[in-house]
């Protein structure tokens, strides 16, 4: 099963100027490189991402409008997602668009979070966690084993039974696109070091 062929590198060429730069954390930055992401919410009890999946999804395309990335996959649980990007070729800041992505969310939903003093002192919603867990995928083996991880976490996190039955994930398209078959059953890939406790 060639799971490197739901990579496409068709990006759009026009970019958008961040308006306020994120701190780079020492990442690792590769101009049109492939990108594995675990972003958090604050309250690992909150179901946020999949009470308000629309707006969740109306921020990522507002974000890849200005600032266009390819989804190679992704799976939003209810307190956290994680994701394959890759970027247009001479570009590598995908921390300005997580930016956007959370900037947006957290301005289309009702604030009723809890805020800690740091947050309301710096005039922040109560939302994310602040920083996010990145990891450059370095060949192919790497692309399918983080694949496979990002589809069969609902399975790992007892959501569902069977990556087919999470609607939040891309494991349906690739599906259609014969990149797994239907009853793709996974394993437990918990050994996997992807960061999900890194924030």
């Amino acid at each position: 099963m060639d799971k490197q062929s739901a990579i496409h590198h068709d990006h759009p060429r026009k970019l958008k100027q961040c308006s306020k730069p994120m701190s780079n954390y020492r990442r690792n930055r590769i101009p049109g490189g492939t990108y594995f992401f675990t972003v958090n919410l604050q309250d690992h009890k909150s179901q946020l991402l999949v009470l308000h999946i629309n707006e969740l999804r109306a921020a990522v395309r507002e974000a890849k409008q200005s600032r266009p990335f390819y989804i190679d996959a992704w799976v939003i649980l209810p307190d956290h997602l994680h994701c394959i990007w890759t970027l247009s070729k001479h570009d590598d800041d995908y921390s300005c668009r997580w930016q956007a992505i959370k900037k947006a969310f957290s301005k289309s939903i009702p604030e009723t979070e809890y805020r800690s003093d740091t947050n309301r002192k710096r005039h922040e919603r109560g939302i994310w966690q602040r920083r996010f867990w990145e990891h450059t995928i370095t060949d192919d083996r790497d692309y399918a084993a983080h694949m496979d991880y990002i589809h069969y976490n609902p399975v790992k996190h007892g959501w569902t039974k069977a990556a087919k039955d999470w609607p939040y994930s891309t494991f349906h398209q690739l599906v259609e696109k014969g990149v797994y078959p239907v009853d793709w059953a996974g394993c437990d890939m918990g050994t996997l070091n992807v960061g999900e406790s890194m924030e």
